[in-house]
């Protein structure tokens, strides 16, 4: 049976139910979390139904629907072996984050008002699904001015989320988030305006037509330069650690999800569209990329508040994707893309173990922490998983996607000049980094003696724990059937103008 309108549906369910729960969350409270939750779960089920034709080598599934006749905008969507996994593993992620935000943001509540306010959980899920419906919105759309209308949705929900819920100076830090982000916007939008002026259209598919052309260096430089600013690359980065550590936890997930869709913005329009453009800047990205990794693994490595430590092991681990991708090899942006995907699973994992941390013991300093792990077994167990899925430690998703990834890089050495075979030796070195920050955290926090005014810690709840099994699990599965995203990531990088095809 064919779905009618499914990817339009897709993006539609979490926009109405969200008007749906700020007309009714005031009066059920926390339990409206359950709503949004099933129309995420059914969002993913939708693009289950797309992703299972388009495994079976079915053809990708595009719908367009008329924006503004007079000046020719459409309004369009696709699914393909691209977009398709990003837009289903971001919506596995914000379905299990929308569970989590219950327990924790009850005890957020009770933090900032003394006393649990049901109206705002009506605030927060209006949010949370308009920043979720955006996330989905940029991995689906066609056009170039839709897909910065749908940053922008990323956007707004998210300022609001973090100055009203957030930490210590919130309302500040929401402010310099929001101040970075647009200016990250505002570049990406100066290039899409040379798209228009030079095309005469906002398709992505007229970025086509700048290949090889002075304009199109231009816009390939200020569409990069924006992303690089949304994703915290070296030089760009000052913000995040701020406002990723800063934010309510239960929305820090999500908070890596928005950093880290940059990498689909990179392999779908740059290298998707651009890639003789690309070619020229391959080896200075790719520079960018391994300074950035190593940058924020040093600096997390010194880091002892733990919504900070993972805050800047962000920027580090985002970076390891934009390597895959400038190494311009099917590999590589393969598994640059399926690191990504790997990376905001693992992340998901980490920042709500701390999350259940802060709300059980209220606090943020490890040095002040062991031992919790004879008082929260199953929360030790799900940090050392998310643990392992960064340190790409078999048999989860991490191993596969960084394997395959480096694979394609050290192609890119063999094949290419000195310079590339150097960035890929540095880049494994600098792995090292990330065993050392992830493994570090574990042992202070879970290991040793435990401090004398824990010995009442209780483990979090199941609606806290539960949603983390759950994406443990799939990266266990997609750690033994890497097929399940890899044979669509293949058969697109495929498609295109790339080295080390098999």
């Amino acid at each position: 049976m064919t779905i009618p309108f499914i990817l339009l549906q897709v993006i539609l369910v979490p926009l109405i139910t969200s008007v749906v729960i700020l007309a009714i969350g005031g009066r059920m409270g926390k339990n409206v979390g359950w709503i949004a939750f099933a129309s995420l779960v059914y969002t993913a089920l939708l693009l289950i139904s797309v992703g299972t034709g388009l495994f079976n080598g079915g053809s990708p599934i595009s719908e367009s629907y008329t924006w503004a006749p007079i000046s020719g905008l459409t309004f369009g969507f696709l699914a393909d072996g691209l977009s398709l996994p990003v837009a289903l593993i971001m919506c596995l992620v914000c379905a299990a984050t929308s569970v989590f935000s219950m327990p924790y943001m009850k005890h957020r509540f009770e933090v900032l008002y003394g006393e649990e306010r049901k109206e705002q959980y009506a605030i927060y899920y209006l949010n949370y699904l308009l920043l979720s419906a955006g996330l989905l919105g940029v991995s689906l759309s066609t056009n170039l001015i839709e897909m910065y209308l749908f940053v922008e949705l990323m956007l707004i929900p998210s300022f609001f989320l973090m100055s009203l819920y957030g930490y210590v100076n919130r309302e500040r830090i929401a402010m310099m988030y929001f101040i970075w982000n647009q200016l990250g916007a505002f570049i990406f939008l100066v290039g899409i305006i040379l798209v228009y002026i030079s095309t005469g259209s906002f398709a992505m598919t007229a970025l086509t037509q700048l290949n090889g052309t002075y304009i199109g260096y231009w816009v390939f430089f200020l569409i990069m330069i924006g992303w690089f600013v949304k994703m915290a690359v070296f030089g760009v980065h000052m913000w995040l650690p701020y406002a990723h550590a800063e934010h309510p936890t239960s929305f820090a997930p999500i908070m890596a999800t928005i950093v880290g869709v940059g990498n689909y913005a990179v392999a779908r329009l740059l290298v998707g569209y651009l890639p003789g453009i690309f070619q020229t800047f391959s080896v200075p990205f790719m520079i960018m990329a391994l300074i950035t990794m190593i940058f924020g693994g040093v600096v997390t490595l010194v880091q002892t508040d733990i919504k900070y430590l993972f805050a800047w092991s962000t920027i580090s681990q985002n970076a390891y994707s934009l390597l895959g991708l400038g190494s311009l090899t099917v590999l590589g942006f393969s598994g640059g893309v399926f690191y990504f995907l790997s990376h905001i699973i693992g992340k998901c994992i980490l920042f709500s173990v701390a999350g259940i941390v802060l709300a059980q013991t209220g606090e943020r300093d490890m040095r002040k922490m062991g031992g919790l792990a004879s008082k929260m077994p199953v929360t030790a167990t799900l940090c050392l998983l998310g643990v392992m899925i960064l340190s790409a430690v078999p048999p989860l998703s991490g191993f596969q996607a960084e394997w395959i990834m480096f694979v394609g890089v050290f192609y890119q050495g063999a094949f290419g000049v000195t310079i590339n075979m150097v960035i890929a030796v540095l880049g494994i070195i600098a792995t090292g980094l990330t065993v050392a920050y992830t493994f570090w955290p574990f042992k202070k926090i879970f290991l040793g003696a435990l401090p004398s005014n824990m010995q009442d810690i209780k483990e979090g709840s199941l609606a806290m724990t539960v949603p983390l099994i759950v994406l443990a699990a799939i990266s266990l599965i997609l750690g033994l059937y890497p097929d399940l995203i890899t044979k669509m990531l293949f058969a697109f990088a495929h498609a295109l103008p790339l080295k080390g095809g098999f």
